[in-house]
């Protein structure tokens, strides 16, 4: 406990810290507590979860305060039958809606007073078993000039499924609503039951594709913070320039499909044979052009060589360059900004309600990046400043990729420095154990934003819970706001202009 406040607190990213110094409140108190938190606009709720505890469910709680780097957790227990159902948080601050519907689908938490208490994934163990995908319950609004479109969930293009539902009155579109749960693989418990580091190493790289870097980075920080192990500052570095490589690979693909989804095609082609210049490096560095394979616990199996860095930053320039030139006609071409500009805009005051991260936050004017608010490895004594812009629409969204690439490339070329005079590099270790009775937390700014990985451990070491949050999990409902009072033709524009994750939410 951290003095006579009923929470701890840590200033590091990762942290692990044992089980008895997270304070256990009755709920009045842990409902003021985050009460008093969220009100303050530099807080957000990283992560609350569940793990049985003997015969209850204990709720963990972990509130990031940006402004100061520190994270502070704290808990409460529960029992069906037994105790009060708690209140539900989401009618004050509507960023927990997905955390207790989350509870209430696993376990079967009835918080009172919750808007919508309806199921997130319905996997296949949720604890409420009579309620089915086919009869998920849609918002409705009842009116005679109005009507409903559905698409997905299987979609005509290369994706993964989601069914989307609009309310329209001609073209403009009323509300959005988005069911997801189609991709729902049961990772958690499976970074449970797999046996042995290695195995939940490749699984977690695989809990969203296009983010294999920032994925397997959160388990490899964790799995470090459990065991007690300190890693080098060679591979933090290296580990540093593979999620800054991966993030510089999605932005410029996504400026790509923004390209296409206004028809201007000189700039889709130019930045898909970028994209493709920046993974074939990714390739050539371990083999795998998403990075898998590259982040392990303790070490690496792909250390960076002389020959490689030089290679790297060399290609970097090429698209370095190339990037500028086609973005600067992107920007200040008539057709593509009459379709960018005012287009799906999500103010700041909307971004805060629902707990935005990352680059859905940063493009409605609110600074949240973990790599400026709670920093890991190379980067806590180089602190990064965040781009913000204000405006919250398409155009927002499309000039922060621009901007964060220039950035990327930047720092990648200040990491190479400093990786000359870094020391030797460690390979990769699974064996060790694990500290017991402790939970652990990492955090990493994924390009889509913040990814939070945290485990509880029993007695033994052994994982009683595991879980994850990927940014997708907040800024879903950044696009169902986005697309309000925009024709329907807008709506491919705006879920381009975010590229959310699906699998990555569903897990």
């Amino acid at each position: 406990m951290n003095g006579n406040n009923p929470y701890a607190e840590v200033k590091s990213n990762p942290f692990a810290i044992s089980l008895a110094e997270v304070p256990i409140l009755d709920y009045p108190l842990f409902f003021r507590l985050v009460d008093a938190f969220m009100a303050e606009k530099g807080n957000h709720c990283l992560s609350y979860f569940a793990y049985p505890f003997h015969d209850r469910l204990r709720m963990v709680c972990c509130i990031g305060l940006d402004r100061s780097h520190a994270i502070r957790i704290f808990s409460y227990e529960w029992k069906a039958g037994m105790d009060r159902p708690p209140d539900a948080l989401t009618a004050r601050h509507p960023a927990f809606h997905g955390f207790e519907r989350e509870l209430y689908e696993n376990h079967g938490v009835p918080f009172t007073g919750h808007p919508w208490l309806k199921p997130v994934r319905y996997p296949a163990d949720r604890h409420h078993q009579h309620e089915m995908m086919g009869g998920y319950p849609f918002y409705t609004i009842e009116g005679e000039e109005l009507h409903e479109v559905g698409v997905g969930p299987i979609h005509a293009g290369v994706i993964e499924p989601g069914y989307f539902r609009f309310i329209c009155h001609g073209e403009t579109v009323f509300h959005l609503e988005i069911q997801l749960g189609y991709q729902h693989r049961g990772v958690e418990n499976a970074l449970i039951e797999q046996p042995g580091i290695l195995k939940r190493s490749v699984l977690a790289e695989s809990i969203a594709g296009d983010t294999a870097v920032g994925h397997s980075l959160a388990n490899a920080l964790l799995t470090e913070a459990l065991g007690s192990k300190v890693i080098g500052e060679k591979l933090s570095i290296e580990r540093e320039i593979a999620l800054e490589m991966e993030r510089i690979a999605v932005h410029i693909g996504d400026m790509a499909a923004l390209c296409n989804d206004v028809a201007y095609q000189l700039g889709q082609v130019v930045n898909e044979a970028l994209r493709t210049l920046v993974i074939n490096t990714t390739q050539r560095w371990c083999g795998n052009r998403f990075g898998k394979g590259l982040i392990r616990p303790c070490g690496t199996r792909y250390p960076l060589t002389p020959a490689m860095k030089n290679d790297l930053l060399q290609n970097l320039e090429e698209v370095e360059s190339r990037f500028h030139q086609i973005t600067d006609r992107i920007f200040s071409m008539p057709s593509v900004l009459g379709r960018f500009e005012a287009i799906g805009k999500v103010t700041e005051q909307q971004a805060l309600s629902i707990g935005a991260v990352g680059m859905a936050a940063r493009s409605s004017g609110l600074a949240r990046d973990t790599r400026w608010s709670h920093p890991t490895g190379s980067r806590i004594n180089n602190r990064y400043e965040p781009v913000v812009i204000p405006s919250g629409d398409v155009w927002a969204r499309a000039r922060l990729r621009k901007l964060e690439v220039e950035n990327s490339i930047m720092m990648i070329r200040e990491l190479a420095r400093k990786w000359e005079e870094a020391g030797s590099m460690n390979e990769p270790c699974y064996t060790f154990p694990f500290q017991p009775e402790t939970l652990a937390v990492s955090l990493t700014e994924g390009w889509r934003g913040e990814i939070c990985h945290a485990a509880v451990t029993g007695k033994q070491g052994e994982l009683l819970r595991y879980k994850v949050k990927d940014p997708s999990f907040h800024n879903w409902t950044a696009l169902a706001l986005a697309v309000r009072n925009q024709e329907i033709s807008d709506f491919p524009l705006c879920n381009k202009s975010y590229n959310l994750s699906y699998c990555g939410h569903d897990l």
